[in-house]
């Protein structure tokens, strides 16, 4: 394994926190709904006669995933196909399982494969896909929507506080026959309408970068679903361990898991619940579990990661 390979270059974020959650014990079965480079399942995989199921979107990334994972042999089975799937019969069979986890964040391959369009670092087209086989890319998206709906957009998904100005001389651009297409394009009218304090930390163009990423995957839209399948395929005990690296994304995987711990979601006014709120699972996590001082010195992406996890219970009757 060459130094430029994505694998070495990859660290799993609270890895051993994630796995102190799953808990893997011999024979157990287990997926990895977004598998990327193969490093939550290779620590998976690491307890004697453990299985697993990983499933991506990316291509790419379950190629590399392969290759680190082949000393496993057929204790592996990998899926093309996004995490909302795990709820398909087609696509992890009729198994229930005693532990999955997601990790909601983007691996260094795909931040550092320039062509990607993830990243502002190199210029590239604004692609921004997880399955490039398919759907709408960045550009198109901003190509197609309103001032308006671009602005909120940004402001829903990166939090950005100047989404409005730099959906203005998006479309400013566009008006003028010049459509954003290239990651440097974007970059440039982002650090034209932001206002950056010396204290900030993040390159103005991050969270509208990450707006945009996760607006082209429709990362929020298939989060809540996704969660509610995951417990249903959970055998009795089995653990659910979720990574999130947004406030809005960490804001849904609480909320989810509060409401299948059985806490109502409904405003207190409303006499009778209508949310659906059932009892099916454990909180593990009172509050989320963060990276340490040591772990964000030595890989910075760990930064804003927030790990939730929960266990499966039987109803009572």
């Amino acid at each position: 394994m060459s130094a430029n390979d994505p694998e070495r270059q990859h660290t799993s974020v609270l890895l051993d926190e994630a796995i102190s959650f799953l808990a893997p014990k011999s024979g157990e079965i287990f997926i990895d709904a977004t598998l990327g480079l193969g490093g939550h399942a290779e620590a998976i995989l690491s307890t004697e006669n453990t299985s697993l199921i990983g499933i991506d979107s990316d291509a790419e990334s379950i190629i590399f995933a392969k290759r680190r994972l082949e000393r496993f042999g057929n204790r592996a089975r990998f899926v093309h196909a996004n995490f909302a799937a795990i709820g398909d019969v087609e696509v992890i069979g009729n198994h229930q399982v005693d532990g999955i986890i997601a990790d909601l964040g983007l691996s260094s391959m795909q931040l550092d494969t320039g062509e990607r369009g993830f990243s502002f670092r190199a210029n590239a087209p604004l692609d921004m896909r997880m399955d490039r086989t398919t759907g709408e890319t960045a550009a198109e998206l901003l190509a197609r929507l309103s001032e308006e709906d671009i602005a909120n957009l940004i402001y829903r998904f990166g939090e950005e506080r100047f989404s409005r100005r730099i959906a203005r001389r998006i479309v400013e651009r566009r008006e003028r026959g010049e459509p954003v297409t290239t990651t440097e394009q974007l970059a440039e009218i982002v650090e034209r309408s932001v206002k950056r304090s010396p204290k900030d930390k993040i390159h103005p163009a991050t969270r509208t970068f990450q707006a945009l990423r996760i607006a082209v995957n429709r990362e929020i839209d298939i989060l809540e679903g996704f969660i509610a399948d995951a417990v249903k395929v959970l055998k009795e005990n089995g653990r659910l361990v979720i990574i999130s690296f947004h406030s809005l994304e960490d804001r849904i995987v609480k909320q989810s898991f509060q409401k299948l711990s059985g806490r109502c979601q409904c405003p207190p006014r409303i006499p009778q619940c209508v949310c659906g709120a059932a009892k099916m699972i454990e909180i593990l996590t009172r509050r989320p579990v963060t990276a340490s001082e040591l772990e964000i010195i030595e890989n910075p992406r760990a930064r804003s990661a927030k790990l939730r996890a929960a266990r499966r219970i039987v109803q009572p009757g």
